[in-house]
């Protein structure tokens, strides 16, 4: 129960900064990548602005045995840059150009009312769930040994 209010805590916070960034509204995050017409930098200041204090955190974080609310970390281990990898990074990066929304931006949305947001996070959804069955079929099958 603990490990849950923590997570709604962290999660409204992260939803609250997103919200205020502005980064909720699709049409800030277009005007972004709109270096022909009516850009806007802040974008590139918010992401900064999170990678510093993520690198701060890291830097804290990682110097504990672990985590307070869990046995251990949960970090990375593949290291591979892989056709999955670039894939997934060339939709999500083309998906986010055309709709102005991310996972990060549109889930605080929906809290916001935003239409598009529900749009977005249902089309979501069915291209999460379509990319685990096109990827289970694709999988190469190991032959079972008796």
């Amino acid at each position: 129960m603990r490990r849950t209010i923590f997570a709604g805590l962290i999660g409204l916070v992260f939803g609250t900064g997103i919200a205020i960034s502005g980064m909720a509204n699709p049409a800030k995050v277009l005007n972004f990548f709109d270096l022909a017409g009516d850009w806007d930098p802040s974008l590139a200041f918010v992401m900064g602005s999170a990678l510093l204090v993520a690198a701060v955190g890291y830097f804290f974080v990682l110097k504990r045995d672990r985590p307070i609310l869990e046995p251990r970390f949960h970090l990375p281990t593949n290291r591979k840059l892989d056709a999955s990898l670039l894939a997934g990074s060339a939709l999500f990066g083309i998906g986010w150009g055309i709709a102005g929304f991310c996972p990060g931006g549109a889930i605080p949305a929906l809290g916001l009312g935003e239409s598009a947001a529900w749009i977005f996070v249902a089309a979501m959804l069915v291209g999460i769930a379509a990319a685990k069955t096109a990827r289970d079929a694709l999988r190469p099958r190991v032959a079972k040994t008796a």
